[in-house]
């Protein structure tokens, strides 16, 4: 059985791999495990209120108002067709149909300056594709704020944002719990992601809470070998031992040139050895050789194209792929009747990838990362 309490103003983690019980749990708590196969036992109240025995209409009327859920996916939230404005207004009268629409719409722009939208009066009218993947989370988040809720309900709210985004979206969340004293409830599979934003933690294996305290203590000092592996599985950048590594591939590199100067030197010592002798034999040896030495011929010219196909392939540690000075610039209309601007995806950008190496691209969206993989691939032509 799982067991928890989530005081006002109060932040809970719940982490656990894929398949550990976290959406079945986020699901019960808003009570929309109801028309699948699922039986919960036990109680869940959310502000004194049973979720397990409440009745659907009792359900809708908590929904929003006592609870609220916010997505892991922005895009499979938001309507594609329907302004930001009309759907958040109608997350609002669902639960207060008597509202005016004009009444609703003030409640939007209100919750979408509440979450850090610029210019919430002019965006109210954009469309779910003309905001960012960032921008798209706070919109959710936005909606999920709409009826004041008790407790928010966040279900992997960072999933497929860049690691600078996914920091403003936690600390826009841990903001609003602290500034309207609601519950926050975050659900991840990640614990860097729980770590600095939430107080208690819940690790979650196979249905089974397998460990539960606060945040520090169970990060610092685990008790069950699954949260130790979670926490092993969280990638870290040490640069100590990024320079020691480092410094064994310059090692390898220098053994490896080492010995290509070695084979270089053997292959011309192989090379030359019957030719000296030739020259220096008897006169026999001389005349065999441009009488009826064709034989010989063929032997050497094997040599030679064992040889060129040495060259010919690529040496090991040599450079497989350079990239120099390239640029990419995309030409922007600025409305219909607006001049056309240049915008720089790509400018300016060398590197060397040689063999045996790994090279690591990384920046946040839109730092042309992608765009600078598809002139590689030649998809995109250089600017």
């Amino acid at each position: 059985g799982l067991s928890f309490e989530v005081p006002a103003g109060g932040a809970l983690g719940i982490v656990g791999e894929s398949g550990s019980g976290k959406s079945v749990t986020s699901l019960a708590l808003m009570g929309l495990h109801r028309g699948s196969r699922a039986r919960i036992t036990g109680a869940i109240e959310v502000v004194g209120q049973n979720v397990v025995t409440a009745s659907d209409k009792e359900l809708r009327r908590m929904r929003g108002n006592d609870i609220a859920m916010v997505f892991q996916d922005p895009m499979q939230s938001l309507h594609p067709q329907y302004t930001i404005g009309n759907q958040l207004v109608e997350a609002y009268r669902i639960h207060h149909p008597r509202a005016s629409r004009a009444h609703a719409l003030k409640r939007a722009v209100e919750s979408l300056d509440r979450v850090g939208i610029p210019e919430p009066g002019k965006r109210v009218n954009s469309y779910p594709h003309e905001f960012s993947g960032g921008m798209r989370q706070r919109v959710v988040i936005a909606m999920g704020l709409m009826c004041d809720p008790k407790v928010l309900l966040a279900d992997e709210p960072t999933t497929a944002l860049d690691v600078t985004v996914q920091a403003q979206v936690l600390d826009l969340l841990d903001e609003l719990r602290r500034d309207l004293g609601m519950g926050l409830i975050l659900v991840s599979h990640d614990l860097a992601v729980v770590a600095g934003s939430v107080e208690e933690v819940v690790v979650m294996r196979r249905g089974v809470a397998v460990e539960r305290g606060d945040v520090r203590t169970v990060l610092s000092a685990p008790e069950h070998p699954y949260t130790q592996a979670l926490l092993d599985a969280v990638p870290r950048v040490e640069v100590s031992r990024a320079r020691a590594q480092r410094r064994a591939r310059d090692r390898a590199e220098r053994a490896r040139e080492q010995r290509r100067r070695e084979r270089r030197a053997g292959a011309s010592t192989v090379e030359e050895g019957p030719r000296a002798e030739t020259e220096e034999g008897t006169g026999a040896g001389t005349e065999e050789r441009t009488g009826a030495g064709t034989a010989p011929e063929p032997e050497s010219g094997g040599r030679r194209a064992g040889a060129d196909a040495v060259a010919a392939a690529p040496e090991p540690g040599g450079t497989l792929l350079r990239v120099e000075e390239v640029a990419q610039r995309f030409r922007v209309r600025g409305g219909m009747w607006g001049r056309s601007t240049d915008f720089w995806a790509v400018r300016d950008v060398s590197f060397e990838l040689r063999q045996g190496e790994t090279l690591g691209v990384v920046g946040e969206s839109g730092s042309g990362k992608s765009t600078l993989s598809r002139m590689i691939m030649r998809l995109l032509e250089p600017t």
